[in-house]
């Protein structure tokens, strides 16, 4: 699977910040059942790595690792089964480790020299984060004018409210959807119907 594989397979990717309340697989499950594939299970918590491993083996389901910041965080990402790699940023280490273990690897920017050291490791698909704070989707309609070629995931700030518009931008791909699932959710039902939501907004801008 390549970068633009993985942000064509669903136009939002769940961003999970995840406790213990939740069962992982379970809570994939719902995710794919809902036509959210891409899954992103950040490292901030200290059961992410567990579960993780557990929801790379559901059915359906592509998962991935987010707030990877260096190369021990990509080693055991990899190890735990994730099939893909996001950063809030981009560093040469980090990067330079991700192209070559060959797993996609989508790193964050919020300015024109990011872009450019991006583009000087041959990378061309980025996550645009934080979104919101970093200007919104006047800021990215900027950043993308001298590189048209390149791609975005915005995340941060994207909400249910506007993730349309921001998937009407021709520079972006897909979003993050940080508002799907967070730490102390227990309700699964609720999360297939923001999560059933979610993929029919994307369904629509595209």
């Amino acid at each position: 699977m390549t970068i633009d594989d993985l942000m064509n397979a669903a136009p939002v990717i769940p961003v999970l910040v995840l406790g213990d309340r939740l069962d992982p697989a379970a809570l994939a499950e719902t995710l794919v059942a809902a036509g959210l594939p891409v899954i992103e299970v950040t490292l901030r918590t200290p059961w992410a790595l567990d579960a993780l491993h557990t929801m790379a083996g559901v059915t359906g389901a592509i998962v991935g690792a987010g707030t990877v910041r260096n190369p021990r965080q990509l080693d055991e990402a990899l190890a735990a089964g994730a099939k893909f790699i996001v950063s809030p940023g981009l560093t040469e280490s980090l990067a330079e480790a991700a192209i070559a273990s060959g797993v996609p690897f989508l790193p964050g920017i919020a300015t024109a020299s990011d872009l450019m050291r991006g583009l000087d490791l041959g990378l061309s698909r980025f996550k645009f984060f934080p979104a919101e704070a970093a200007g919104g989707r006047p800021a990215l309609k900027a950043l993308s004018g001298p590189f048209p070629e390149l791609r975005f995931c915005p995340t941060g700030g994207v909400r249910i409210e506007n993730a349309a518009d921001w998937l009407a931008m021709e520079a972006v791909t897909c979003v993050g959807g940080t508002w799907i699932a967070g730490p102390d959710d227990e309700d699964l039902a609720a999360i297939g119907k923001k999560a059933t939501a979610a993929a029919a907004v994307g369904r629509k801008a595209r």
